[in-house]
């Protein structure tokens, strides 16, 4: 199960969300046919684009 929360950026965690990010980084990851682990090649493709939106983003940041 996928659960999915927007906070805002200034909004204080509660205890609770504390707790359940504890308790998912503690669980193991699973891959399937769904989700199946990245290649090495599509790793670093990743990584580029998530570089690029970084400097993007400071870029906006800054202007």
């Amino acid at each position: 199960m996928i659960k999915t929360v927007t906070l805002e950026e200034l909004t204080p965690l509660t205890d609770e969300q504390r707790q359940e990010i504890r308790a998912a980084a503690e669980k193991p990851i699973v891959f399937d046919e769904d989700c199946p682990e990245l290649s090495p090649a599509m790793v670093k493709a990743f990584q580029c684009s998530v570089a690029q939106r970084n400097r993007r983003m400071a870029t906006k940041q800054a202007g």
